[in-house]
């Protein structure tokens, strides 16, 4: 070997030198939103004071239904199973007006979300509305953004504590209202209102109004983005909604960069020989977001859409002369002609999904409005006892015994006629009653569901098989309403 050979030593590696892989995991970063004034923050605060005005004044609006039914105009009784919308009264029959509103909505969100992006997320979610009121109390308490940063900072004081205290005084108050509220919707709300204050409410309400309080306490104040981040699964959805006409919130990268900030002896020819655009690098976009993200990095699962920063960046535009919507709701078509210099195509509002939505809601719309406007006031159950399966009667006939459920969906009691249709010769009798008929008159009371049991005797040489279908028809009297039929089995030997 040649004596100006480099010497190469070799040591062992061990794991404490191999660089450690980066976490999937980053520690909470507390954001205080900066105050910020214009158009959009002033929709969110209507948008959020007529929701939350909504949500406490409806369990208190009274609705005459008649004597022994409630009168509150929103009610959902689950003790009773009975849904009361204004005049709408729904019953467990009813499940599927429920299922036909939440397709409703579902669609509705995503006609929006292709429309206008995270439009729900940004201004009527109530995460959003009630972390807006808990930053609002905030705010008032502690004030704007630097003075929590700094108070957060600050070691413990008198001052330092009573602030403290202030504001979890009032996100405790309003998570006790909010609580309340939630339970009010599932009973009569002014005597949850008087047995809460008289501390004689019932162990679940009292339980229920203290799980939905800690619940908007810790969510709204503590959670706030990380339900936004973690929890919720529509950031995730949405980007299948959207597409290259979606209006979402950009950033004019075209113009705006290359950023730096604006000194006092600078003007802006001089900038702009020296490359620079009008965005001075201030931050404010970024200070105003109540999830913390800095839109000029582009679309984000963390933007919720509720434009705060671009009324915050044209504050800024309008305070240095420079033309506003740096920062803009805008599609990401309209945004790639601008940077190539080319006018933006037409908006285009109707395009393939917003079509196949809007027909979506039209259909199922349609749907629910024909089933309610037909709606039947009269149910029928049947439930055939199983032991015995059947009886041979000491005269050769076969019998099988149904429990029936008349359900009298109206506000008076109402008579019946009950008829059996899919054998020949069948001869019907209630329980306990040794007439037979070959149709029963029954009765039942308003807004109640009444229980009869029956036998059915058929001759064995009427029953076409050991298994023969049949259907109970019940007619209310008087043409009160459209008879109710319900399908069942004649077993035989």
């Amino acid at each position: 070997m040649p004596s100006d050979a480099p010497i190469i030593t070799r040591r062992p590696v061990h794991a404490a030198d191999t660089p450690d892989p980066p976490s999937a995991y980053a520690s909470h970063r507390k954001i205080h939103p900066k105050a910020v004034r214009g158009r959009y923050r002033r929709l969110k605060t209507w948008l959020g004071v007529v929701l939350l005005a909504l949500f406490a004044i409806l369990p208190w609006l009274r609705w005459d239904r008649g004597p022994g039914l409630p009168d509150q105009a929103v009610l959902f009784d689950l003790g009773s199973q009975r849904f009361y919308i204004f005049a709408l009264q729904l019953w467990p029959q009813h499940v599927y007006y429920i299922t036909g509103v939440m397709i409703i909505a579902s669609i509705g969100l995503f006609l929006a979300t292709a429309l206008g992006g995270r439009v729900w997320c940004g201004f009527t979610c109530p995460q959003t509305v009630w972390t807006d009121l808990f930053v609002w109390v905030e705010r008032r308490v502690e004030g704007d953004r630097g003075d929590r940063i700094r108070l957060d900072k600050h070691p413990w004081t008198a001052g330092w504590l009573a602030k403290k205290t202030v504001k979890h005084a009032g996100w405790l108050a309003i998570s006790l209202v909010t609580g309340f509220l939630g339970i009010a919707y599932l009973t009569d709300a002014p005597s949850l209102a008087a047995d809460l204050l008289r501390f004689d409410a019932s162990a679940l309400a009292a339980g229920s109004v203290l799980f939905i309080a800690a619940c908007t306490y810790a969510m709204a104040g503590f959670m706030r983005e990380q339900m936004c981040f973690y929890v919720c699964p529509w950031p995730r959805i949405q980007a299948a909604m959207l597409d290259e006409e979606s209006q979402v919130v950009t950033y004019q990268d075209w113009r705006g960069e290359g950023r730096a900030p604006l000194r006092k002896s600078e003007g802006w020819d001089t900038r702009t020989h020296k490359g620079f655009g009008d965005c001075i690098d201030c931050g404010q976009c970024v200070h105003v977001c109540p999830t913390g993200i800095d839109i000029r990095d582009g679309i984000q699962m963390e933007c919720i859409g509720c434009g705060l920063c671009v009324d915050a960046c044209n504050d800024v535009m309008a305070r240095i002369g420079r033309p506003g919507d740096l920062i803009r709701f805008d599609t990401l078509t309209a945004q790639a002609a601008k940077a190539a210099g080319t006018p933006p195509a037409r908006y285009r509002l109707i395009r393939p999904r917003t079509i196949v939505y809007g027909l979506m809601l039209v259909v199922v719309g349609g749907v629910m409005a024909i089933a309610l406007a037909m709606k039947s006031s009269n149910d029928v159950s049947v439930l055939r006892d199983r032991a015995p399966l059947f009886v041979t009667l000491s005269d050769g006939r076969i019998q099988n015994a149904y429990t029936i459920k008349i359900a009298n969906m109206s506000l008076t009691d109402r008579h019946y006629r009950l008829s059996l249709s899919g054998l020949l010769q069948a001869r019907l009798s209630l329980s306990g009653d040794g007439s037979e008929t070959g149709e029963l008159s029954l009765s039942a009371r308003a807004n109640a569901v009444e229980t009869y049991r029956i036998q059915v005797r058929v001759p064995h040489s009427a029953l076409p098989d050991s298994s023969t279908p049949v259907t109970v028809v019940l007619t209310p009297d008087s043409g009160a309403g459209q008879p109710a039929r319900h399908d069942s089995v004649f077993l035989a030997p």
